[in-house]
């Protein structure tokens, strides 16, 4: 059976709610990622912030990068997925709430994310293809 931990990539990254969006783009490019973890103040898992985020939610409108919060930008109810659960339930998780990042979370703790490219290497073409329909499908 492969688990989320066989598919996913170690080492995702967390920012505190409280840190700016500029310091999270500083972050992204030194760790090479377009995503960050937002950690909330007892360190729980409050969102996803993505460049795309960043750009959308703060630079497009006009706001000021080092005046918003990764916090701010923090929407919904954060999703993530035990290390030990089998790759259909990530596929569900992730098409079901139409999320293309997943935090993958051990004894509590973070251990890595799984993304489009994790699964691309993971699943067969047409298991793709229809991860991708339902992910993508809007309304």
């Amino acid at each position: 059976m492969t688990t989320a931990k066989d598919i996913m990539h170690p080492g995702a990254q967390w920012i505190p709610a409280h840190e700016t969006l500029d310091r999270a783009a500083q972050l992204m490019r030194e760790k090479e990622v377009g995503s960050l973890l937002i950690a909330d103040e007892q360190e729980r898992l409050a969102g996803i912030l993505t460049d795309r985020d960043i750009v959308v939610g703060c630079v497009a409108r006009g706001h000021d990068p080092s005046k918003i919060t990764a916090g701010d930008l923090a929407q919904g109810t954060p999703r993530w997925i035990d290390s030990d659960a089998d790759v259909g339930e990530v596929l569900r998780e992730m098409q079901t709430h139409q999320i293309r990042r997943l935090p993958v979370i051990q004894d509590k703790r973070l251990v890595g994310m799984i993304s489009e490219a994790d699964l691309a290497g993971h699943l067969t073409e047409a298991q793709m293809g229809a991860w991708v329909e339902q992910v993508y499908a809007r309304g």
